[in-house]
């Protein structure tokens, strides 16, 4: 690995640089790929996506995402010429370091049945398909003038009288 290999937490106003460092070093696309889906991510939780730099330029990228139940890892993505140099090796233990922190016990990756680097990768750093499971989504379409969700409403509170 590179001496000056530097992890760290992105930034809200790196949205867009992180979507052009997506669209030369990720396998394939995701629906949420956009300044707003990347600035959301970053808003609810500061610590999710985390980068590699050298020499100041953006070589590599991990989602790690905790809900506070479930380790989730996406957008491991290492730009070509910076490949096996140890980048998604020090993506990964500061995603592990992560999750340990805050009591994580098991990290899901998403990975792309159609790509065997990212499987190999992923086999390396000590994780295993898991052939019972597959995933199932459902996008949900949103008009374009409406207005992103960052947070969920106050709950209201019980009407009087109300033992809930």
């Amino acid at each position: 690995m590179s001496d000056d290999l530097h992890i760290r937490t992105a930034r809200v106003d790196e949205a867009r640089t992180v979507l052009a460092f997506w669209a030369e070093a990720a396998e394939g696309t995701s629906i949420t790929d956009d300044v707003d889906g990347v600035t959301r991510l970053i808003t609810r939780d500061p610590q999710a996506l985390i980068l590699a730099e050298s020499g100041g330029l953006l070589v590599g990228s991990v989602i790690a995402g905790w809900d506070g139940w479930r380790c989730s890892l996406y957008r491991l993505a290492v730009l070509p010429p910076y490949r096996r140099r140890g980048v998604a090796t020090a993506l990964l233990e500061a995603a592990e370091e992560r999750f340990t922190a805050v009591g994580g016990r098991r990290g899901d990756a998403m990975v792309l049945e159609a790509n065997e680097r990212a499987q190999r990768a992923w086999s390396s750093a000590g994780y295993r398909r898991e052939e019972r499971w597959r995933r199932w989504v459902k996008p949900y379409d949103r008009p374009a003038d409406a207005p992103a969700v960052t947070e969920a409403p106050e709950p209201a509170a019980p009407a009087a009288g109300h033992r809930g």
